[in-house]
Order: structure tokens, then C-alpha cells, then sequence
């Protein structure tokens, strides 16, 4: 049975993990019998974003305490994990792949990423583990292994593109549905909700990933 880390970012499109998406990861995984191993940065959101409203607030929350929401409480900070303890993982996307995870969101192209998340990503791509990244994820991805010049997608958005090439990696257009596998780099990425509309259409590729990831896993 392959154990599959699984990298959330908090609860909620706007400033964490996007729900759908960890959903239908967490989901797949399972249907497929893989042991799941959730794990976060224990560290503050960049910032809270009321959902409903999508207006920015003046709360605080902890991107690991958040996360738990969505691993059910089954969820371990990434500084216990060693990367002996997975045979791969997956970054679901959301905007907190790229305002806590790393600070893509703000900074483009000039990002720095988490140090426990950078720490973290680099040993697992120096072990050869196959990791997988779905749809603003990738870009966090790309910045981590800049020195891999990774081949990913984050669909067609042109910006996005463009920072991902300026980071040393390489974009590659791809429809929801599509994934695009690295096999140099042991990387799979997919746009998800970069692309959209919707959960049904977002699930083809998510599935894809999970799939392929295990298989090279």
C-alpha cells in the first residue's frame, strides 16, 4: 500500500486549501487504497478572507489548526513528517498554496517559499518520490525546485505562465481534464480550478494525478 502525503494550506479558496479539490484528492486516494498522511505548516495565514463576503478581515488563524478541518483532525505538522514516511505527495491547490505555502500571491515571479514547506519539498524531490501539484500549486512547486526547471501546468493563464517561466521552469497549456507528467523530475500537475467550471469537470484531471502519482509511487 503506497503512503501519500497530502500538503494543505488551510480551509478555504480565498486563503487556504481549496475544498473541492483536497476533497476529491483525499477521496481518490482512498478509493484506490492508499494509507493518506495529511500534513501543514504550523504557521499564521497570510491573511483571512471572509468567504462569503470575499472581503479581507482582521482575523488571525493557523494555517495547521485550519487545515485539520479538513483532514478531520488527522493531520500532523510537516516539520514531524520525514520524507521516509511517504512514497509521494500531492499539493492540492487553493490561494494558500500561494499565500501560505509560499508568498506567490504578492510576489510573482520574486516568491519565497515557507522554509518547512521549501525544506520539505526539496527532500523529497532529492529522494526521487513523485509529487503531485494541482492548480495554482505548481507555481509554489516551480519556486521551491527552481534549479529543476520543472515542466508544468497551470492551464493557459498567460501571467501565471509567465512567472512560472521566470522562476527557471517550464509551462505547458492543458485543458481541465488534461495532466502533464515530468517524468525527469517525477512531477504531474493539472489546472483544476485554474480552468474550472466546475466540480465535475475539475475531478477528471484531480483523478488523473492521483492515479498517476500512484503508479509512480
Amino acid at each position: 500500500m503506497a503512503k501519500i502525503g497530502v500538503l494543505l494550506s488551510g480551509c478555504g479558496v480565498k486563503d487556504g486549501t481549496e475544498i473541492h479539490e483536497a476533497v476529491i484528492t483525499l477521496l481518490t486516494l482512498d478509493q484506490k487504497g492508499a494509507e493518506i498522511v495529511c500534513m501543514a505548516p504550523d504557521m499564521d495565514q497570510h491573511e483571512v478572507v471572509n468567504h462569503y463576503t470575499g472581503k479581507v478581515t482582521d482575523e488571525k488563524r493557523n494555517v495547521l489548526v485550519e487545515s485539520a478541518r479538513i483532514a478531520r483532525g488527522n493531520i500532523k505538522d510537516i516539520r514531524d513528517i520525514n520524507v521516509s514516511d511517504i512514497d509521494g505527495l500531492i499539493i492540492p491547490g487553493g490561494l494558500g498554496a500561494a499565500k501560505n505555502l509560499s508568498n506567490f500571491a504578492e510576489k510573482g515571479a520574486d516568491a519565497v517559499v515557507n522554509d518547512d514547506v521549501q525544506k520539505f519539498l526539496t527532500a523529497v524531490s532529492v529522494a526521487g518520490k513523485p509529487i503531485g501539484a494541482i492548480c495554482i500549486a505548481p507555481a509554489t512547486l516551480t519556486r521551491a525546485l527552481g534549479d529543476k526547471h520543472l515542466e508544468v501546468t497551470i492551464g493557459n493563464d498567460a501571467g501565471t505562465a509567465d512567472a512560472i517561466q521566470a522562476m527557471g521552469g517550464k509551462h505547458k497549456t492543458c485543458t481541465v481534464d488534461m495532466i502533464h507528467v515530468d517524468t525527469k523530475n517525477s512531477v504531474v500537475t493539472t489546472p483544476a480550478y485554474m480552468l474550472g467550471p466546475g466540480i465535475k469537470d475539475v475531478a477528471e484531471g484531480i483523478k488523473k494525478l492521483v492515479e498517476k502519482v500512484l503508479e509512480m509511487a
